[in-house]
């Protein structure tokens, strides 16, 4: 598995410096500057700039330093990469990558890096996670765990997932269900079968930290090893959730 721990994952729309700097000096062991989905359009090119003066000039302490950006469908992903990169690539641990389909995607951002690295001389190299929430995705979710030295985890991610699949939340008359046994069962598997992190998604209600609790020690006990937070409230839990058993 990654030598980086991954208990909490904190994300935060880049578009905001003032939550930028709370997620900094909050206990997270990754932070990740979102620049997709938290930020409308019309603050893309400012959350970029955002996420560049917090790498450079903020102090991240021994925290994960990461980057969400847009999809390669859009127009900015690859703005993203390459801005970011080239102003702070030696500052950057990880890019998230959303929606991937097939490891195609990830041979983009694969290649697309090693040409920055050699550019610009970096001594270490970025690193990758993938945000699994395609039914494509998870379709092939093995091939994408394998398919490249750079990716370093998965994520299961519940929101688009669920459209993907096109859930019908509608029709669940019993609270206990596990809608999302099997496709976090699946992308464990296929995470440690191919040696890196497997992470459990978000949970939909910020507030309630008892349903945060419960989500997390489903996907610990399945053999994640970290969950995504939304809110600084949600942190504690997942570190606590998913660090050393009291057995060791």
């Amino acid at each position: 598995m990654s030598i980086r721990r991954r208990r909490s994952e904190l994300s935060t729309p880049a578009s905001n410096p003032k939550m930028i700097e709370s997620a900094i000096a909050s206990a997270a062991d990754l932070v990740s500057l979102d620049l997709e989905d938290g930020v409308p359009k019309e603050l893309k090119q400012a959350g970029r700039r955002n996420a560049i003066a917090a790498l450079r000039e903020l102090d991240w302490g021994s925290k994960i330093r990461a980057i969400r950006v847009n999809g390669l469908d859009t127009r900015w992903g690859f703005d993203d990469v390459v801005g970011v990169v080239e102003a702070a690539g030696d500052r950057l641990d990880v890019i998230l990558v959303p929606k991937p389909q097939a490891p195609r995607d990830i041979w983009y951002f694969d290649t697309l890096l090693a040409q920055l690295e050699l550019k610009l001389d970096l001594k270490k190299k970025i690193g990758l996670e993938a945000i699994i929430e395609e039914s494509a995705a998870l379709a092939c979710v093995e091939q994408i765990a394998g398919c490249c030295p750079r990716l370093e985890s998965l994520i299961l991610g519940f929101g688009d997932l669920s459209k993907s699949l096109g859930m019908r939340f509608d029709r669940v008359h019993d609270p206990a269900d596990n809608l999302w046994h099997y496709a976090r069962a699946r992308l464990i598997t296929a995470c440690r079968a191919n040696g890196i992190d497997a992470i459990d998604g978000p949970s939909g209600n910020i507030r309630d930290l008892e349903a945060y609790r419960r989500e997390a020690s489903r996907a610990a006990a399945l053999g994640a090893v970290g969950k995504t937070a939304l809110h600084p409230s949600q942190i504690e839990i997942a570190n606590e959730v998913f660090g050393p058993s009291a057995s060791g």
